[in-house]
């Protein structure tokens, strides 16, 4: 996993399990990595990754066993979506809008080229 400098890693580190959860590569009441082996293979701090888990914990995206290890929340795909959802309305959209005005880029020019990319990059999904 290559980190941006942009964005704190653990929330780049929440990103990715989300998306590992989302894509169903960890579903919903199964384990997902520990904390060690999760630093280990994205080579990070293991520190890092129990702030991440402590993050996800509070979003109640994800819930520890004791003894057994971190799950996915049941209902963690409604609650990643929520999260992801209210956090792109409010930070990434804006500045997108302002791109496409600068740019003179019409929404409906949007049209064509979201749907290719949805083909193109999860042809198996939705």
């Amino acid at each position: 996993m290559e980190f941006k400098d942009k964005q704190a890693i653990y929330l780049q580190i929440a990103d990715y399990i989300c998306e590992q959860i989302l894509l169903g590569k960890w579903p919903p009441g199964e384990r997902i990595p520990s904390v060690r082996d999760l630093a280990s293979m994205l080579e990070v701090n293991p520190n890092t990754v129990m702030r991440t888990y402590d993050f996800l914990q509070n979003k109640e995206i994800i819930f520890n066993k004791r003894g057994i290890g971190y799950s996915a929340d049941d209902k963690a795909n409604e609650k990643i979506l929520a999260y992801r959802k209210e956090r792109f309305l409010a930070t990434e959209l804006p500045d997108f809008f302002k791109t496409m005005y600068l740019l003179d880029v019409r929404i409906d020019e949007l049209q064509s080229r979201y749907q290719k990319f949805i083909e193109e990059m999860y042809p198996l999904t939705k």
